[in-house]
């Protein structure tokens, strides 16, 4: 059984509410009605009562009927959901006339849902920009205390089973942060490990990735890597954590040992944090093309509640397997 297939058995029965909000959409009603059937989750569909029962009689669904419709125009809890945003924004400027317009947006109204306690976590993108599905995360939910930034990360599954932990790595900050700083990159490495555990199901050996092994080379941005993990270190004084270590010496034991001997991790690493933005996101592309392997994500990590941004050029199968990945977050929280 290959890692998705894992992650959506584990979501199976667990009975987490996942919001959503793009429900008239053509993918993602077809996806909620496999999630549905297969049990995944409970579903929170947001969107035109009418139009959905519509679309689903015409695209012959047959197990919608069971999910939860909001209509966010409709909505007889309208005032409610209005009133508690505006109690979250109105230090911002926010009027609860203005409140009460965007809670009639699918977006606000499913994050709103996950602050109210109402879901356990939301699903979108698929019709909408990543911006526009992460405005309302940031506004309404915001980070996960002793967090102050959001980053994202990607579960590498490689067909050379000697790498990581039976070739599975999570990669990050590979969607989100251009230039961490030492204390974002700790919050990084902290929430990537429990990604590693919550999705991957896997026992987190986090490496701090430099162009230097121990010293080998002296510069601020290898300073940076050596402050990053010893805060991670404060965070979390349990993680298997080291750094700084070149990839090479991370991920390949012989290399490891004669590098930085004595390291918990060296060579043995299964979860890889970049120095950049740039560094991640260039990495896990070219082990996707030039490896082969499969990159699952990016799963978006920091936030105080599981909130998941799809392509807008996604598949129905894709919006079903970041469900599940969402329900794992849930289930791990």
């Amino acid at each position: 059984m290959d890692l998705i297939q894992l992650i959506r058995q584990r979501a199976i029965g667990t009975n987490k509410r996942i919001v959503l909000p793009e429900a008239e959409e053509e993918r993602t009603l077809r996806a909620a009605d496999d999630i549905i059937n297969e049990n995944i989750a409970h579903l929170i569909l947001i969107g035109n009562e009418n139009t959905i029962k519509a679309n689903a009689k015409h695209w012959d669904l047959k197990h919608i009927a069971k999910a939860t419709i909001i209509d966010p125009i409709e909505n007889p809890r309208k005032q409610y959901f209005a009133d508690k945003l505006f109690e979250i924004r109105k230090n911002k400027g926010l009027t609860i006339d203005q409140a009460l317009k965007l809670v009639e947006n699918p977006l606000y109204l499913a994050v709103l849902l996950i602050k109210t306690g109402e879901a356990d976590g939301e699903v979108a993108g698929a019709n909408n920009a990543t911006g526009d599905v992460l405005r309302p995360a940031f506004q309404i939910v915001k980070t996960k205390p002793g967090i102050s930034s959001v980053s994202g990360a990607f579960i590498m599954v490689l067909k050379d089973k000697n790498f990581g932990q039976n070739g599975v790595l999570v990669f990050a900050d590979c969607a989100v942060n251009p230039d961490p700083t030492a204390k974002e990159l700790a919050e990084i490495a902290v929430a990537s490990a429990n990604t590693a555990k919550a999705i991957a199901g896997i026992e987190p050996r986090v490496a701090m990735l430099s162009f230097s092994t121990k010293g080998s080379a002296t510069h601020e941005k290898v300073d940076k890597i050596v402050e990053a993990t010893a805060l991670a270190k404060e965070m979390n004084p349990e993680l298997l954590i080291d750094g700084e270590l070149q990839a090479d010496a991370a991920i390949i034991e012989a290399i490891g040992r004669k590098k930085a001997p004595g390291s918990p991790i060296a060579g043995i690493a299964n979860v890889l944090v970049f120095p950049s933005l740039e560094s991640g996101n260039i990495a896990y592309k070219l082990v996707q093309r030039l490896a082969g392997a499969e990159a699952i994500g990016p799963v978006l990590q920091g936030l105080a509640a599981p909130i998941n941004d799809l392509s807008r050029g996604c598949s129905v199968e894709d919006i079903i397997n970041l469900v599940a990945i969402t329900v794992n977050q849930a289930n791990g929280e």
